[in-house]
């Protein structure tokens, strides 16, 4: 069963109110929480991140900055905020060599532009990618946008890419239904990312966060 990992996040934002949804959280059994590089500044999302670690969860940081520059600031930035994982990202080698194992590093597969993120290529050159990617020392598996892509099918693309990559693949951005979370599953990914569609409330077990966090844990 693929790890589910619940974003702070709405339309590639993290939300202002991410600490208070947060605090809703801590008994559901969540084991995995992110939020994107975009919205509250780096002191608030450390104070996110000291929250959710207090309760034993991990932390994601996502990466959907669009400039070269705004992206390796955050990177810079992860270390202090005290993320376990950065996902994302469009330039890997100066990632991992700023992150240095601090953290576990998964960058984005294949060509992603824009803001919301979205991904482009064919599906062969996106497993290729993802297969140079993780042998790269620094980077310990891939964020794939498979559900992000405009004209290939998701599941097969995910088949594709976890079959190539040396590492796991968090399949992430527009994941919104039980079904995609099966095929997803069944295609192999490690884990996904869930955040617009829960604040969005059209998954089971609404309309609180909370508890369609749950339904998504108890799947």
């Amino acid at each position: 069963m693929s790890e589910f990992i619940f974003m702070l996040t709405r339309d590639d934002v993290t939300v202002a109110h991410a600490p208070e949804v947060l605090a809703t959280l801590r008994d559901t059994g969540l084991r995995y929480v992110g939020f994107k590089d975009i919205g509250p500044p780096p002191a608030v999302l450390g104070e996110i991140t000291a929250a959710a670690h207090d309760v034993g969860m991990e932390v994601m940081l996502e990466v959907v900055s669009s400039s070269r520059e705004d992206e390796l600031r955050s990177l810079r930035a992860a270390a202090a905020i005290g993320v376990d994982w950065v996902l994302g990202g469009t330039h890997a080698r100066e990632g991992a060599a700023l992150l240095a194992g601090t953290v576990r590093y998964c960058p984005f597969a294949g060509t992603v532009t824009g803001h919301p993120s979205v991904l482009s290529g064919e599906i062969d050159d996106i497993a290729e990618r993802a297969a140079a990617l993780t042998v790269l020392d620094g980077v310990y598996g891939v964020d794939l946008l498979a559900y992000r892509h405009q004209s290939v099918d998701p599941v097969a693309l995910t088949r594709a890419v976890t079959a190539a990559a040396h590492g796991p693949v968090i399949a992430a951005g527009s994941v919104a239904s039980p079904g995609q979370i099966a095929a997803l599953a069944e295609a192999g990914a490690w884990g996904f990312t869930i955040g617009t569609a829960i604040f969005e409330g059209v998954l089971p077990g609404g309309p609180s966060v909370a508890g369609q966090v749950e339904a998504v844990l108890r799947r």
